[in-house]
């Protein structure tokens, strides 16, 4: 029997705004950081369960400082018993009425109970010896429906239902984990979209993003309307009529701006309009996507919880869904996610880019596909080749796909000398400041 002994936080910040790595129109100096959690243990294995939550720089210190509000849970608890139940270890968080009324559910505290979540799921999978997507896809339905909260949920998705999905895709398991291993899973590029580049460096990252196998790039949009039309034309020039181009305003317009915004952009065929408005306007996204149609809505990297997907779902808001590893409560509620989309018939096309979200999103993509919607058909995961170094596993992408990972763990654990190194001080004059 183990104990855990340590809950390690660190504010760690690169400086991507000198570059405009990640600019867009709401986030046009973001530094890529991470609010860091390593949880250790008495055990002697040396085996640490490691995550984090994504943020864009200012105010990560305020993330880890929920993350500190989280260590008296942990401390002093055996480790056996807390990783032998998920279900019940996400709960002794997310059910803290004291700690639930800062959300509920939603903003800092709840991402910050995300990382814990998903750093125990990572030290889970380091024992068992395996990468967290097959140590995920090998439970049972029972045990995986054991993980979901069903709070609010059992209007759309009842436990009945989601054992029936869960069911249906177990016996062809064993054939997609080989695929899976074989093929590694569908990739799209954002690399050569972001709004602070010339026009000279997207034509240049879209002839790459071709010649390196990417069937897929995206743009960001909603600065100015006549920018974007010129950097459409290029981009579509350079990568041919048919290519899928998505597009991603990031929250930056109102409902009848978006409409009106998108109708002007749609002689380029865009593959998917991403964020056209507030992440919690639900409404506004269904009349969006009426309006824009057949242009389909896609949206989820702000979305704070399980409830407002539902929701969306239901008034058929997103004809995507963007699930983010690092915004909700961790894995146990990104799996009810994953269940309302295949309730649902939506294909789920995860965020990812920033610090780490590659890393961790695509165990939850491939587990989707093992367990959940059994399909990679319309699915993607959103790649950027941002920071992936700083992983002590980092995530591949070889000929537009990611190579399915096989080391134990989560993918979120970071190398020892770059939390060294991009450790945020108060006194730093630099662009993190």
């Amino acid at each position: 029997m183990s104990t855990i002994v340590a809950v390690d936080t660190r504010d760690v910040r690169f400086p991507t705004s000198l570059s405009l790595d990640g600019s867009d129109a709401m986030n046009p100096d973001p530094d890529y950081s991470a609010a860091y959690v390593s949880i250790g243990t008495d055990a002697g294995d040396g085996l640490t369960g490691d995550a984090f939550v994504f943020t864009i720089g200012r105010g990560n210190d305020v993330e880890v400082a929920a993350l500190d509000a989280l260590r008296g849970h942990l401390l002093g608890r055996n480790v056996e018993e807390l990783l032998a139940d998920m279900g019940e270890a996400s709960r002794l968080f997310m059910h803290d009425s004291q700690l639930r009324w800062l959300g509920p559910e939603k903003g800092v505290m709840h991402m910050a109970i995300g990382a814990v979540v998903n750093a125990l799921w990572d030290l889970r999978a380091k024992r068992a010896g395996e990468p967290l997507w097959l140590h995920l896809s090998r439970l049972s339905p029972e045990e995986l429906v054991s993980l979901v909260d069903f709070r609010y949920l059992t209007d759309a998705l009842t436990p009945e239902e989601a054992l029936e999905i869960l069911r249906a895709a177990e016996p062809g398991r064993e054939a997609r984990i080989a695929e899976v291993l074989e093929i590694g899973y569908p990739a799209y590029t954002t690399t050569p979209g972001w709004l602070g580049y010339s026009d000279e460096k997207l034509s240049r990252l879209c002839r790459e993003a071709v010649a390196a196998g990417f069937e897929q790039v995206k743009l960001k949009v909603g600065a100015d309307l006549a920018d974007d039309i010129r950097r459409f034309r290029i981009a579509r020039e350079v990568l041919g009529a048919g290519f899928p181009i998505a597009m991603d305003a990031n929250q930056r317009w109102g409902m009848q701006e978006a409409i009106d915004w998108v109708g002007a952009l749609a002689e380029f065929d865009p593959a998917w309009i991403e964020e056209p408005t507030s992440p919690d306007d639900i409404l506004g996204h269904a009349a969006i996507a009426r309006g824009v149609a057949p242009i389909r809505v896609a949206t989820g990297e702000h979305v704070q919880n399980r409830i407002v997907f539902k929701q969306m779902l239901q008034a058929d808001a997103l004809q995507v869904m963007q699930i983010d590893a690092a915004r909700v409560g961790g894995v146990n509620e990104n799996i009810a996610n994953l269940l309302l989309a295949a309730k649902f018939g939506v294909p789920v096309c995860p965020h990812a880019g920033g610090v780490g979200l590659c890393e961790a999103v695509q165990h939850l993509s491939m587990f989707d596909f093992v367990a959940v919607s059994g399909s990679m058909d319309g699915r993607t995961i959103e790649f950027v080749d941002h920071l992936h170094e700083h992983f002590v596993t980092p995530a591949v992408v070889e000929n537009g796909r990611y190579v399915t990972p096989t080391a134990p763990g989560a993918g979120t654990e970071m190398i020892a000398a770059s939390l060294d190194e991009f450790e945020w001080k108060p006194e730093r004059t630099d662009a993190l400041a």
